[in-house]
């Protein structure tokens, strides 16, 4: 018997579980929301880590990991990353991805917040997501795989206590009604991504709506750890020349500082490696410094990156050619004067949950990349770890998904909860909202009557941004907690994918939620300020001993990878 398995999704995830599956006999049909090329992965900029080079060692990668993940990594899923990683980078460059190179042949080094070794190699520069969706694309469209562009996934179909198939809505467009087309199938594998549309201020594309958590809960899988959601602390803010712009934190890597509008360099004084420190921390001391100052962004400062200007300039458009064209785009000389940057919500660390191969909790379906919960991650991602666990963790269920199949086995990661009851069928069956908190001092801007509000997805965005954002309590939580249940007792049935989309985004909402006001614990990239017993505040203080290591006050035979700035900062 063939087995035929559904991919949904085509980012380095997806297209890694297709190429396996397929080399291992499976009749594999592979289905993406937009085109196979529109994936996350190529917005990636900063780049793959993994142990390639003879001075690094795998157990300082899994170290490193642990200690970004805040302590709630599952170390075997960290050991299975680190491990198998290089395997996994090798089998790319074999695929044509062409990574860096200095001018003896060797791999360039970067560097990235919360490494302590210079591992992460780029393509392109800042290019290296691109470069890999390219390569693995061009490898699938030679395969066998069976590929269907514009499908949207409108729900898992499930057979008993198994997944057996998929809906989906096909060729949607302007002026054009999509077509409902059920595919059936022995096993289904989400790749599709996160769910960055919940928020107002993001650096996902429009396509990352959390359909395939939504649709893993509407068939009872397991799903976990939704309250830790990292914001990226360095994006070009929406104006009238651009909308909203990753700025990699390799730019960090190679020495820029933030400094505040009056031009003070402040993350010395916040953790002892400064703008390096984890992304969680970063992030906050950033929202705060805006707030000190009425809500402008503050400074990327590039400018001492090389003696001068145009020395400056010359590497910024050599080392980050789709950053430079993005800030020049916005008439912004980078070179020459520092950039306004703000947070914005990044990547979910949580998600279905699944054991070391992919299998969730409901047979015959399995998830990789940022959908699944693998225990890698924890509480905070490690930087430039998102596109190796999708080469990892897909390569490992597309190697496993044709053997469980004839096996009739099935391991389940986790016990498998009950199905989310109020959203398992279209529409939503009505509930009685929750009554709306008091406002508390902070909150005074809170409606009183949520339930009054009309659900736009602006709206939830906005909601999410104030609420449930970089730093939460709560009173804010509980307030979006009854604004949600409000919007979702109202009887809606989606026809279009965009309605799809709304409900999908409002039910992981309203899981995220209930996850954050159940941990009332600040850990890595879920804060809360009304958590007394805090040992980590927004904004730690750090004493000049303690500060980042500089030319001046490096500790004795430590080396640091790390250029220093050619300009001394202020």
């Amino acid at each position: 018997m063939t087995v035929h398995a559904v991919v949904v999704g085509s980012g380095i995830a997806g297209l890694t579980v297709a190429l396996h599956a397929v080399a291992h006999g499976c009749r594999v049909t592979l289905v993406t929301k937009d085109v196979l090329e529109h994936a996350n992965t190529r917005f990636a900029q900063g780049g793959i880590a993994g142990v390639m080079f003879d001075d690094d060692r795998a157990d300082d990668h899994l170290h490193d990991t642990l200690v970004a993940g805040a302590g709630l990594s599952d170390a075997a899923a960290v050991r299975v990353l680190v491990d198998e990683g290089p395997a996994r980078i090798g089998e790319l460059i074999a695929l044509g991805v062409a990574f860096d190179r200095g001018d003896d042949g060797a791999f360039v080094k970067g560097l990235e917040a919360a490494h302590s070794y210079p591992r992460i190699l780029h393509a392109g520069g800042d290019a290296t997501g691109t470069a890999i969706e390219k390569a693995l694309v061009a490898t699938l469209r030679t395969s066998d795989v069976a590929v269907i562009e514009h499908a949207f996934l409108v729900d898992l179909v499930t057979t008993g206590d198994r997944v057996t198939g998929v809906d989906l809505l096909i060729g949607e467009g302007p002026g054009r009604t999509g077509e409902r087309v059920r595919l059936e199938a022995d096993a289904v594998v989400l790749a599709t991504g996160g769910a960055g549309e919940l928020y107002a201020h993001t650096t996902n594309p429009p396509v990352a709506t959390g359909d395939g958590i939504a649709g893993a809960l509407r068939a009872g899988a397991a799903v976990s750890d939704l309250e830790f959601f990292q914001f990226h602390p360095t994006v070009l803010p929406d104006g009238p020349t651009g909308g909203a712009f990753l700025v990699s934190e390799a730019v960090r890597g190679e020495g820029a500082v933030l400094r505040d509008e009056s031009g003070r360099r402040f993350m010395t004084d916040v953790h002892p490696d400064a703008e390096l420190a984890p992304r969680d921390v970063v992030a906050r001391a950033i929202a705060a410094r805006m707030a000190q100052q009425e809500g402008r962004p503050v400074l990327l400062d590039a400018t001492g990156l090389r003696p001068t200007a145009d020395e400056t300039a010359a590497f910024l458009a050599r080392r980050f050619p789709t950053i430079d064209a993005a800030v020049r785009d916005r008439g912004l000389d980078w070179a020459r004067e520092p950039i306004p940057v703000t947070p914005a919500a990044h990547y979910l660390m949580g998600g279905v949950v699944t054991d070391l191969r992919g299998r969730t909790s409901v047979p015959g379906l399995y998830a990789v990349g940022e959908v699944a919960r693998t225990g890698v991650h924890g509480a905070n991602r490690l930087a430039s770890n998102s596109l190796l666990e999708g080469a990892v963790f897909g390569a490992r269920a597309g190697d496993v998904i044709a053997a469980d199949a004839a096996s009739g086995a099935w391991p389940a990661p986790a016990a498998t909860p009950a199905a989310d009851a109020a959203s398992h069928t279209w529409p939503a069956p009505a509930a009685a909202p929750a009554a709306a908190p008091a406002a508390d001092a902070g909150s005074d801007d809170r409606p009183v009557a949520p339930g009054d509000d009309r659900f736009t997805r602006s709206a939830l965005q906005h909601l999410m941004w104030r609420d449930a954002g970089l730093v939460r309590d709560g009173a804010g939580l509980t307030h979006a907690a009854s604004t949600i249940a409000a919007w979702r007792a109202a009887a809606r049935t989606p026809r279009t994918e965009a309605e799809f989309e709304d409900e999908n985004l409002l039910l992981v909402a309203h899981r995220l939620i209930a996850a954050a006001l159940a941990r009332r614990a600040s850990v890595g990239a879920h804060f809360r300020s009304d958590d007394v017993a805090c040992t980590t505040p927004p904004i730690p203080h750090v004493s000049p001993a303690d500060r980042a290591p500089t030319a001046a006050n490096a500790p004795e035979g430590r080396s640091y990878a790390r250029p220093l700035p050619r300009k001394v900062p202020a």
